[in-house]
């Protein structure tokens, strides 16, 4: 039985959980969904028995960070390097090649670092299900079933055969709220959450044959890359790649795709709302997580790393101190932060990024 090999991708920003998430330590370097940070916590459910060592793919600012915490983790990571960030397709170019180097038989698992999977059982048997699959050379997209209609996410829509994993007969964009909740009664649709099996050859070939110009450079990054121990620098021709997703350039376009349809406790963590569904709730649908003292006052994310914070007749409100800056803002308005940060960078504003 062909191991597996963890690929982390940890090149997300995590604007929208500033100012928690900042340029020199976005999201994924942060405990926001348990004990441990999230890419400690994606490593280590993709660890232990059949698993080779983690791939984690990042820019050099990350490289000592990401290897201290999975170090910390008792994990012995390869990192990989990009000289320039080129999505996600890139990306599972490279990491499929360096696998294949060392196991032409070796299956990929590909997963973002920013994820929150509560059900590690589930977790561990969706990639048990699909694995047959992904050895018989499919192509394998984990198919996230909806329990509510989201307007945020890309879908999957299965064909309509039986059974555990079933050929993908559609990539669906964002929908409108109408369609959205026409797929949650659907069974046949789920949520694209990013994150793949397959195996390294059968990846590369369907990368060479659908998105050439990618694997070219890729390819070209890994064999020009310079190694020293467990860190892999790719060389200068990954920037030459076309900045796109693994999605559009290979997982739409195969007839190799399949989806195993789970359902794991998932979510991408994607704004503070979803951070404050994710905690514990006191009786008054308020998540504090410091000093912090409230009196009437109800459904609030609270999170100081200090100073106490003093809530009084407020409702549905993030309020968030971190190293020296306070964000106080509507919980379910997350485009607000995003439209935020992006006014600091056009003020220049580097030290607050």
């Amino acid at each position: 039985m062909a191991k597996i090999t963890p690929v982390i991708m940890s090149g997300g920003a995590g604007t929208r959980l500033w100012p928690v998430s900042r340029v020199g330590a976005p999201k994924q370097f942060h405990a926001l969904g348990g004990q441990r940070t999230m890419i400690q916590e994606t490593a280590l459910r993709a660890s232990g028995e059949g698993f080779e060592p983690p791939i984690v793919i990042c820019n050099e600012s990350h490289a000592a960070i990401a290897g201290r915490q999975l170090a910390e983790a008792g994990l012995d990571p390869l990192i990989v390097l990009e000289p320039v960030a080129r999505n996600t397709a890139a990306c599972a170019v490279a990491a499929a090649a360096l696998v294949a180097e060392r196991d032409p038989d070796g299956l990929v698992l590909l997963a973002p670092a920013d994820h929150v999977i509560k059900d590690l059982e589930a977790y561990r048997a969706a990639i048990e299900t699909g694995r047959p699959a992904a050895e018989a050379g499919k192509l394998v997209v984990f198919g996230l079933r909806p329990d509510r209609p989201e307007t945020g996410y890309g879908y999957i829509r299965a064909a309509s055969s039986q059974g555990a994993v079933r050929p993908v007969a559609a990539f669906v964009e964002k929908p409108d709220l109408a369609t959205a909740r026409a797929y949650v009664a659907d069974p046949d649709y789920t949520w694209n959450a990013g994150f793949f099996l397959f195996g390294a050859k059968a990846f590369l070939d369907e990368a060479r044959r659908l998105a050439p110009e990618v694997a070219a450079a890729a390819e070209a990054a890994v064999a020009t890359a310079a190694r020293r121990g467990r860190e892999v620098r790719l060389g200068e021709a990954f920037g030459q790649a076309p900045a796109i997703s693994v999605d559009y350039a290979v997982f739409e376009k195969t007839d190799k795709a399949v989806v195993a349809p789970c359902e794991l406790g998932w979510s991408d963590v994607g704004a503070w709302r979803a951070l404050w569904e994710l905690a514990d709730q006191a009786d008054d649908q308020n998540a504090l997580h410091g000093d912090v003292v409230s009196v009437a006052s109800a459904g609030c994310l609270v999170r100081t790393d200090g100073p106490t914070v003093a809530l009084a007749g407020v409702q549905d409100l993030v309020v968030i101190v971190e190293n020296g800056v306070v964000l106080v803002a509507a919980k379910d308005d997350p485009a607000a932060v995003k439209a935020l940060v992006e006014q600091l960078k056009a003020k220049g504003r580097a030290d607050l990024l």
